[in-house]
């Protein structure tokens, strides 16, 4: 059995969806297993991670059209307001998505379907770096 950890630091330039597909895919070249699963993970509230399509940048616009329009700013009914009118909003997003992903690893390599890339998904309006993990076991 083996096993390998990092940690990657993904810049955002405020809302929107980041790929870091290149990087996990380098990350399980490097790893030395051939049949196993990876454990993506975010170390952050506001923000999250997604598996969605990479061909069409359209897929993009419309799910952060969607996510604004289901969790707008300014919901005046909210009581965690100190850190900005983006941040409790940030915090529903990613709790209505996910910050683990596991992926399977088959023959070295990451196995995601034909337009599947992997995503940040980055909620509050300003920049940030935001620590992803990443954790593979398997065998060789």
């Amino acid at each position: 059995m083996q096993q390998a950890i990092e940690t990657l630091s993904v810049s955002t330039q405020g809302q929107g969806l980041y790929e870091f597909t290149a990087a996990v895919e380098k990350f399980v070249a490097n790893a030395d297993v051939a049949t196993g699963l990876l454990t993506v993970f975010v170390r952050h509230t506001s923000c999250s991670l997604l598996i969605q399509e990479n061909a069409d940048d359209d897929v993009k616009t419309d799910l952060e059209g969607f996510f604004a329009r289901l969790v707008p700013e300014g919901m005046d009914w909210l009581v965690h307001t100190t850190e900005g009118p983006d941040d409790m909003p940030g915090h529903i997003k990613a709790a209505l998505t996910q910050t683990s992903i596991g992926i399977p690893i088959s023959e070295g390599v990451p196995v995601f379907g034909t337009w599947q890339g992997i995503y940040l998904y980055e909620h509050r309006s300003r920049p940030h770096r935001r620590d992803v993990v990443l954790h593979l076991i398997g065998d060789r």
